[in-house]
């Protein structure tokens, strides 16, 4: 069984050396050739320079064997098909640069391979990688919540599910999934219309893959055994992040979902009024948090409406 982990990185070699670290801590199972392959999109620090030390301490530590590439068009969906066009065979396991893989990880994916021999498309839960000096309000299960969470949280539960396009259970995102070479040689790459370029939150071009890949009858999985955790960036608990996250990805699931330009129903105008009504007459942070970010994301959807994506 051959499984090469992909990780698409910009100019944080920080996070990825941890992402790294993580990989070469989880257990090997036995029959896995386990590689990685990290492509440098558009990096400008020295992501290249400790890769390439990485590859001379390789034998001497006994470390996964690391392959790399410079995409210098900036855009993770290049950086993503650049990955995809360099492997020839078996199984792409593919984590962000600030993840970390569980210790069972790659025992996991054996599992489910040898589990399920039919299905091509698997993943598994994300949880952020809490370290307990967040604020207490991120933890909130009140009516005024926030949500999404600005740390991606994936969680299906703990028995395996079938994912298909018309099932209630969302999508994951494209930081933790495997995938088996072929089906790219059926549905084709990542669209390079979508997707973030840097560290902006345009995205997409994740759900547009596994909705194409959906609709063409490949099989996709949700396995709870395999694991990852997601890097609180302090950054991202800012309301100004907040705000962005919401807009962008809301714009940009519903560009995916809708391409072609059409009238915004009269019902989001509506939801924007409220929210905006809400936000005026809060009387506590917690409130005025959660209005500004549904106003932000009844915003995205109205934008994704009104834009025309270019197929």
């Amino acid at each position: 069984m051959k499984l090469t982990v992909i990780i698409c990185t910009h100019n944080r070699f920080q996070l990825l050396a941890s992402a790294i670290d993580s990989l070469n801590a989880a257990h090997k199972p036995d029959h896995c050739e386990i590689n990685i392959l990290v492509i440098a999109n558009a990096c400008t620090d020295e992501t290249v320079s400790k890769l390439q030390q990485y590859r001379e301490l390789q034998p001497e530590y006994n470390l996964l064997p690391l392959s790399f590439a410079e995409e210098p068009k900036a855009g993770k969906s290049y950086a993503l098909n650049r990955a995809v066009n360099q492997v020839r065979e078996g199984y792409l396991c593919f984590i962000d640069d600030d993840h970390r893989v569980d210790l069972n990880y790659f025992a996991a994916i054996a599992k489910a391979i040898n589990n399920f021999p039919d299905t091509a498309l698997f993943c598994g839960p994300i949880f952020p990688d809490w370290q307990g000096d967040e604020p207490d309000w991120i933890h909130d299960t009140s009516k005024y919540k926030i949500y999404p969470l600005p740390i991606p949280y994936f969680d299906l539960g703990q028995q395996p599910l079938r994912l298909t396009e018309k099932s209630h259970a969302p999508l994951p995102g494209g930081g933790w999934v495997v995938i088996h070479r072929d089906v790219f040689k059926r549905v084709g790459l990542f669209s390079e219309k979508l997707g973030p370029t840097g560290h902006n939150l345009v995205g997409s071009e994740d759900t547009d893959f596994f909705l194409r890949a959906l609709r063409q009858g490949e099989t996709f999985y949700y396995i709870p055994d395999i694991v990852q955790y997601h890097y609180v960036d302090k950054k991202r608990l800012r309301l100004n992040y907040l705000m962005a996250n919401c807009f962008q990805r809301n714009r940009s699931f519903t560009l995916t979902c809708n391409p072609m330009r059409r009238a915004v129903p009269l019902y989001l105008w509506r939801q924007l009024f409220n929210h905006m009504i809400g936000t005026v007459f809060s009387l506590s942070l917690n409130r005025t948090r959660f209005y500004l970010m549904r106003c932000a994301s009844t915003l995205g959807e109205i934008f994704g409406l009104l834009q025309t994506r270019k197929l």
